[in-house]
């Protein structure tokens, strides 16, 4: 640049990595008023690389109060820099999005009516792969059944056993707070005993569960996922509902009606011993009230509650595992989603299983 004048030379073109790009502030020292001129004589070829030259210029001098005087450049190239605004134009505003509850409430519906659709089928694919190891023909690892066994049962035992006891002596000892008002104290027994069997024991279990063991598996299919595993698996055509859900829903489904009635038991150990200490009644007598507060078919119901219970927690916590992210943050998402999920749908199912009974009558 000399002066108030540009001058142009040599070849331009926009394959070329060697064209000047004009410098900010370059037209700070231009005298307003005077118009900045062009000197072509010396340019050669040009393409679109010097009308991009030009159009920095223009905007530029634009900016700087300058006018162009356009008389020194080749006419196409004046001609085509006179078509280009002197500034970009701002990209249109998008509409701004209205809010539409329905239109929320439908999506949600949606989605929620697909997930249940695909965890079903995740359910039938399951179920199928369980029938196929039974004849001998599934591709299910009989020692990964007994790794997740092991896991889900044995090693929940202790905390299973600490909650139901805590939870056994709570009820007993509210419920004699309130029926020695009424010199009905031995009806602790009773109280304890119909709790733990038809509702506490199995919704307490699977609770502990859900975030036990469920978030567990939702990590451990998130990480396989992460470290592509999971498609390794899909290469090799092994189908992942067999090789890695399968043992995990039928190791919690097996083992929760066995966690069950350990935590009926556990309770009512807890309930005895606050009521022992608490009220002037015997052992043999708290052992008679128990025992005829309940039949066996609140046994039943409690048992098909427990199953339905390790299915469900196993099949969600699976399905939310394998559709995380590949990262290591999305493991710690899919765990903590694993856990709500499942103790949320426990007592909604819970609360489904007391409406039944209502109609069933037990």
């Amino acid at each position: 640049m000399e002066g108030q004048s540009v001058v142009l030379a040599g070849d331009w073109r926009a394959s070329d990595p060697a064209l000047p790009v004009l410098e900010e502030g370059a037209f700070h020292s231009l005298r307003p008023g005077t118009p900045l001129t062009f000197d072509s004589t010396g340019l050669g070829t040009w393409d679109s690389g010097l009308v991009a030259f030009l159009w920095d210029i223009k905007r530029a001098a634009e900016a700087a109060d300058t006018a162009l005087d356009t008389a020194g450049l080749p006419p196409s190239a004046s001609r085509l820099l006179g078509l280009l605004p002197d500034r970009r134009a701002d990209p249109p505003a998008g509409p701004k999005p209205q809010p539409n509850p329905l239109a929320r409430l439908g999506a949600a519906t949606i989605d929620s009516l697909t997930e249940t659709g695909i965890v079903a089928t995740l359910g039938a694919q399951t179920l199928r792969g369980g029938v196929l190891a039974l004849t001998g023909r599934g591709r299910m690892r009989w020692a990964d059944i007994l790794a997740n066994t092991t896991d889900a049962g044995p090693r929940a035992l202790l905390i299973v056993g600490v909650v139901n006891f805590l939870l056994g002596g709570i009820l007993a000892f509210v419920g004699a707070v309130q029926l020695e008002k009424f010199a009905a104290g031995i009806y602790v027994a009773s109280l304890v005993g119909i709790a733990m069997v038809r509702e506490m024991a199995a919704v307490m279990t699977a609770i502990i569960m859900a975030g036990r063991t469920g978030g567990a598996y939702a990590a451990r299919i998130a990480t396989m996922l992460g470290n592509e595993e999971i498609d390794a698996l899909g290469v090799f055509g092994i189908p992942v509902s067999s090789y890695l859900v399968l043992p995990s829903v039928l190791a919690l489904t097996v083992t929760m009606p066995f966690l069950y009635l350990y935590g009926c038991l556990i309770g009512m150990l807890g309930g005895f011993t606050v009521a022992i200490m608490m009220l002037d009644i015997t052992a043999r007598g708290y052992l008679h009230f128990t025992v005829s507060a309940f039949g066996i078919g609140q046994f039943i119901f409690g048992l098909t509650k427990s199953i339905v219970f390790g299915a469900f927690i196993g099949l969600t916590s699976c399905r939310i595992g394998l559709k995380a992210g590949r990262s290591a943050a999305d493991v710690g998402v899919a765990a903590t989603r694993a856990v709500v999920v499942g103790i949320v749908g426990v007592i909604a199912i819970d609360a489904l299983f007391a409406v039944i009974a209502d109609v069933i009558g037990i």
